[in-house]
């Protein structure tokens, strides 16, 4: 029998991953995502004066609900063999095309791009008035090293200067919750640098402040409490219909985003939306999830199931997606220009759909890349996603005696030696953990590798 005739307890068995797969889910980082179905089947021009727009309360800013994330810009071949960097020209098309359709919200972060997405934003943006979009920036002092106050600053201070302005409009304190409170007072707190934050708001060089969770709720918990000390003017949550019940079950230290939007709502805080396609496996989804989603929609993409679902919540300021091709672009479009909220029907059969995918235990890995570089040269996100995309495609052998087994073997080891070079493949893992305190996902990555290894080892030897 096939993957998808199994159990995901009986499937965990017998390949060994063992409960660790299933608890184990953002931060992106630049990389060319695919989509199972990249372009919609629906045909025609995108209208350029539909976009839909929600407001912020505080400043009465009029944003897109459709949200560039400029953390996948495309790249090309550098001066030196295997360099890549960003592909400005192809920046500034995907930018004329978002701004022409009413997109107006750009998020970006000096960790994005291996630190040149704030530079290629900023390059892209200053083509235009800088009255006519929002620019959102993080302070991403992840290193210890970065955590004094002199460090903090001056990566806040570079951030206008590669962005090319004189103010931030929407400033971020970057992936609280990851390390706990500890970190979140080491990184802002103890060193003054959310006071300074505040102060640049009240100067207007900041004109709104807020902060993007990942894991710990405590931390969410403790910084929606001091919300009349704070005032928040957005936060940024990780939202989909998948972790809208099921967060705990992908990672045990994420938390529900029902939990998480409705903490906003109460208090009317805008919620600004991160890994509405959960790292891309909502757009490429098992086959027969696919064939679900399009017998509803034919004329739909798999992807704007995800991105009406998030969109549809009326405290979601905007809905944000690392856009790296101009399909990518199009498609999201036509979700947003104008929205076609969902119905309580449509939200109950994702939350359906939501159940049937929780039986394919992927690895929730979002290709964000901030395990890399592995010091030992191992390519660990393309080893990850070639696992997922076996899994939800069927491609996991399982049972010699399966009709199946054969090709299903073959699928396997041929993908992974075209998807990973050799010397990158996780045999080369000696667990030195280096990888793992990055992970936004919080995944033992070298657990992973070592199991993924071993499977790789017994389909070779059977």
């Amino acid at each position: 029998m096939k993957t998808k005739d199994i159990s995901r307890r009986e499937f965990l068995r017998r390949i060994g991953l063992g409960a660790a797969a299933a608890a184990t889910a953002a931060i992106p980082g630049c990389s060319p995502g695919t989509r199972k179905d990249s372009a919609p089947a629906a045909a025609g021009p995108i209208p350029t004066d539909s976009m839909t727009y929600r407001t912020t309360p505080t400043t009465g800013d009029k944003v897109s609900l459709l949200g560039y994330g400029c953390m996948r810009w495309p790249v090309k071949s550098g001066d030196k063999p295997g360099d890549e960097v960003i592909d400005q020209d192809e920046v500034n098309r995907l930018v004329d095309t978002a701004i022409a359709h009413g997109v107006n919200y750009f998020d970006t972060s000096p960790a994005y791009c291996k630190g040149q997405s704030e530079e290629a934003t900023g390059i892209a943006l200053s083509r235009y008035p800088r009255d006519s979009y929002f620019i959102a920036t993080k302070l991403s002092n992840f290193a210890p090293q970065t955590w004094s106050r002199e460090a903090s600053l001056e990566m806040y201070r570079n951030s206008m200067r590669y962005l090319r302005t004189d103010h931030i409009d929407y400033m971020l304190l970057h992936a609280v919750g990851m390390g706990g409170m500890d970190n979140l007072r080491s990184r802002y707190i103890d060193n003054g640098v959310l006071d300074f934050l505040l102060a640049e708001r009240e100067a207007g060089r900041i004109r709104n402040l807020g902060f993007s969770y990942h894991g710990d709720v405590e931390v969410f918990d403790y910084l929606l409490s001091m919300h009349d000390r704070y005032k928040w003017d957005f936060v940024q949550i990780q939202l989909n219909y998948v972790d809208w019940h099921h967060a705990a079950d992908v990672n045990a230290r994420n938390t529900n985003a029902e939990y998480l939007y409705g903490e906003l709502a109460k208090r009317g805080i805008p919620a600004v939306i991160m890994e509405p396609l959960l790292g891309g496996r909502l757009a490429n989804v098992p086959d027969h999830v696919a064939t679900r989603l399009k017998e509803r929609e034919p004329e739909r993409s798999i992807a704007s199931w995800a991105f009406r679902f998030a969109g549809t919540h009326p405290g979601v300021l905007t809905v944000l997606s690392g856009m790296t091709y101009m399909h990518h672009l199009e498609d999201n479009l036509r979700s947003f220009c104008p929205l076609k909220p969902l119905t309580d029907e449509e939200q109950k059969f994702l939350f359906d759909t939501a159940d049937l995918m929780m039986e394919y235990p992927t690895i929730p890995c979002n290709d964000c890349k901030y395990c890399m570089p592995c010091p030992y040269g191992i390519d660990i996100p393309a080893i990850l996603l070639h696992y997922n995309k076996c899994v939800n495609e069927g491609d996991i052998p399982s049972g010699l005696q399966n009709d199946d087994y054969a090709r299903a073997r073959r699928a396997f080891l041929v993908g992974y030696d075209r998807s990973v070079p050799r010397l990158r493949q996780a045999a080369h893992c000696i667990g030195c953990g280096q990888c793992a305190p990055h992970c936004p996902q919080q995944i033992n990555i070298p657990a992973e590798l070592h199991r993924i290894d071993q499977f790789v080892e017994s389909l070779k030897q059977a």
